[in-house]
């Protein structure tokens, strides 16, 4: 897969490109990355950014060198789409970033200070947001969706599984998790985890994991299109609710 990303300051992935699963995506050549600055294409750092039109606090990146840095990345990834980092996009679910892990190349972009000149709408494809909250730059909403998506290109992970189980992935949320020692302070491992037997200990991960949800995540469990044997988890979680609500209420 080809990724372009478009931001101010590059060397924001300079760190998390020394670690998995970047760094394997890289070295595997699974993933090949490129970074275009607009300040590559102004004359001076400081050109890239001006006061706001009508007043307001903090400065915007211009319109003409984020377009150029734009358009150098389209000459690399001619076919590939524009996602840009905003509030104003759609937001970023499993759902998306499983699409986007699907394209052959994709062009990153993300804004800095007070974001972009609103014209540069004319060059996106996709506008996404990470989040009902803010960061200091573009790059690092960049960095969340470039993770996501690289981690779901086959040979990155060393088990895709792992990928396949986690929470929201599915739809749901994991059932909570055990490892090593078997008993930490007086608190132990269910019993069902060390059994050895497979049915039973699938079947007890699917009651957590709806369990978890219900009670977590509830929204979630609605937009799930649920199996005949996870809605039947589902109604008896509610039965025992409803006999616990009745006895509280006796």
């Amino acid at each position: 897969m080809k990724v372009a990303v478009v931001s101010l300051f590059p060397r924001y992935f300079d760190s998390p490109l020394r670690y998995a699963p970047l760094r394997k995506a890289v070295e595997r050549g699974i993933l090949s990355l490129k970074f275009f600055s607009p300040i590559d294409e102004a004359p001076g750092p400081k050109d890239v950014e001006d006061y706001i039109y009508g007043g307001g606090e903090g400065m915007l990146l211009k319109v003409e060198f984020f377009a150029k840095a734009l358009q150098r990345a389209k000459e690399w990834v001619p076919e590939a789409p524009v996602v840009f980092l905003s509030p104003s996009g759609k937001p970023l679910s499993q759902e998306i970033v499983k699409a986007l892990s699907l394209l052959p190349s994709l062009i990153l972009a993300g804004g800095h200070y007070k974001g972009v000149d609103a014209r540069i709408q004319r060059y996106v494809d996709m506008e996404v947001s990470i989040g009902d909250f803010v960061v200091s730059s573009g790059e690092l909403a960049a960095l969340v969706v470039l993770d996501a998506v690289v981690r779901l290109l086959p040979g990155v992970l060393t088990h895709i599984g792992s990928a396949e189980t986690d929470s929201i992935h599915s739809g749901l949320l994991e059932p909570p998790l055990y490892t090593r020692p078997k008993d930490y302070r007086g608190e132990g491992v269910p019993e069902v985890l060390l059994s050895g037997h497979h049915a039973r200990i699938d079947a007890w991960k699917r009651e957590y994991s709806i369990r978890r949800t219900l009670l977590f995540r509830p929204d979630l469990i609605k937009k799930r299109n649920l199996s005949g044997e996870e809605l039947e988890v589902l109604r008896s979680i509610c039965r025992e609710l409803e006999e616990i609500c009745r006895r509280e209420g006796d």
